[in-house]
């Protein structure tokens, strides 16, 4: 993984937990797909707070000239996809989470913050 791409990895954790998102797990999956190179995976207590969680990382995303190509699921908000190209960012209820479990299609979360909570 190049140094680019770790820093921005960073950057959407640290606004993902500015916003108190919760359970947040980053994949690599540089090898395994080839839309994307890393998934972040993280939760919000109910929709609105997955919406203030996407609203956050769209506007410091914008901020920092990422390419935001796509946003899924704002409106519903259980479940919100923030396509920024070589990351996508899930936000999702817990209810929603365990329901799709994308954890399962993943193996060896990457832990990129010691204050980050896993399933482990």
């Amino acid at each position: 993984m190049n140094e680019n791409l770790k820093t921005k990895i960073d950057k959407i954790i640290d606004w993902a937990l500015e916003k108190k998102a919760e359970n947040i797990l980053h994949y690599n999956v540089e090898d395994k797909t080839d839309y994307t190179d890393s998934i972040i995976i993280c939760s919000g207590s109910v929709a609105l707070h997955n919406r203030a969680i996407a609203d956050f990382i769209l506007e410091k995303a914008k901020t920092e000239k990422m390419d935001v190509l796509s946003i899924e699921g704002k409106e519903n908000g259980e479940w919100i996809l923030i396509d920024l190209n070589d990351v996508v960012v899930n936000i999702f209820t817990e209810e929603k989470r365990k329901y799709y479990d994308l954890e399962d299609l993943f193996n060896n979360p990457t832990r990129r913050k010691r204050n980050m909570k896993t399933n482990d």
